[in-house]
C-alpha cells in the first residue's frame, strides 16, 4: 500500500521550533533597528511613470553608501593623524570596494531606455547629482577642494557650514605627505598643503614618492598606504567612467536637469586626479 502523501502544512519549517523569537510587540525587531519604514517611505516618486522608482532607489541607494565611505575617511584620517596606519589600511581598502558596488550599479539604472527616462525628467526639476553634499565631502575629503561647488548648497546652512568646516581641515592626502615629509626628512612647499583649493601635482612630492617606491622593503608602510590611496582613486575613477557613458547612453549630449553641459561636464571630471603624484612617478622609475 502506497503511504499517504505528506501535509505540506505539518512538513513546513516553523523557526519558532528552533527557539526563533516570532513576537516583537515588546522588542526591538529587524525593521525598527534599521529604521526601515523612514528608509523605504523616502522612495517615492513624482509621476506615474513606471521607472522613476529605479531612478529614485539608484540615488538613494548611492547615498547611503557615500554615508558608509565618509564615515570611513573620517576614521581613517584620524587614525593616520594618530599614527596608526596599519589600521587604515582595511578602511581604505573598504572604500575602494564601495565604489567597486556603486559602479555596478550603473549596470542597473542602464536598462534604462532614453524614451523611459523622458518620461520623468521634467518631473525632476532643477534637482541633479552634482548638487550632492556628501559626494562633495568625499571629493574635499581627499583633496579634490573646488570651492565653486560650495555656493550650490547655499540654501542649506548646515550643509554649507559642513563643508566649509572640512576646508579648514587637511585631507587625506595631506596626512599622507606629512608622514612622507617625516619619513623621508624632507619639507614640501607650502602650497602642497593648501586647503581651499584642489591639490595640483607637484615635483618635489612626486620625487619623494619615486624614492619610496624605489626601496619598498625600507618603506614598506608608506608604499602600502600609497597602492591603498591609488587603488581608492582607480575605482573612483572607474565610477566617474560609467557615470559619464551612463548619461550619454541615456540622454545624450542634453543639458543636465541641473543646468550643467551634461556630458561635456562630466568628462571633465574625469581629468581630475585626487593623488596626481602618484600617478605621475610611474613613469620615473
Amino acid at each position: 500500500m502506497a503511504d499517504a502523501p505528506e501535509d505540506p502544512r505539518q512538513s513546513a519549517y516553523n523557526p519558532a521550533t528552533e527557539g526563533a523569537q516570532m513576537s516583537f510587540a515588546k522588542d526591538m525587531s529587524y525593521g525598527d533597528y534599521l529604521g526601515m519604514d523612514g528608509i523605504l517611505g523616502a522612495a517615492k516618486p513624482l509621476s506615474q511613470a513606471h521607472d522613476e522608482m529605479l531612478f529614485i532607489v539608484q540615488h538613494q541607494t548611492s547615498e547611503l553608501w557615500m554615508r558608509l565611505i565618509l564615515h570611513e575617511l573620517d576614521a581613517a584620517r584620524q587614525l593616520m593623524l594618530q599614527g596608526h596606519v596599519d589600521q587604515v589600511f582595511k578602511m581604505l581598502t573598504r572604500v575602494a570596494r564601495i565604489f567597486e558596488q556603486l559602479n555596478n550599479a550603473w549596470d542597473v539604472l542602464r536598462t534604462m531606455t532614453p524614451s523611459d527616462y523622458t518620461t520623468f525628467r521634467e518631473d525632476l526639476g532643477a534637482s541633479s547629482g552634482f548638487q550632492s553634499h556628501q559626494y562633495r565631502l568625499i571629493e574635499f575629503m581627499l583633496g579634490n577642494r573646488n570651492q565653486a561647488m560650495m555656493k550650490v548648497h547655499e540654501h542649506r546652512t548646515d550643509l554649507h557650514k559642513m563643508l566649509q568646516y572640512e576646508l579648514t581641515q587637511p585631507s587625506i592626502y595631506h596626512v599622507a605627505l606629512r608622514m612622507l615629509e617625516g619619513a623621508l626628512d624632507v619639507r614640501f612647499d607650502a602650497a602642497v598643503f593648501a586647503m581651499d583649493q584642489p591639490h595640483q601635482s607637484d615635483d618635489s612630492v612626486v620625487k619623494a614618492w619615486t624614492q619610496v617606491y624605489k626601496d619598498p622593503a625600507k618603506h614598506w608602510m608608506l608604499y602600502e598606504l600609497a597602492e591603498k590611496l591609488v587603488d581608492l582613486e582607480d575605482y573612483f575613477r572607474r565610477w566617474r567612467f560609467n557615470h559619464v557613458t551612463t548619461v550619454e547612453r541615456i540622454i545624450g549630449f542634453k543639458r543636465g536637469t541641473g543646468g550643467t553641459s551634461g556630458v561635456k561636464y562630466l568628462r571633465r571630471m574625469l581629468e581630475v586626479e585626487l593623488f596626481p603624484e602618484l600617478w605621475h612617478l610611474r613613469g620615473a622609475l
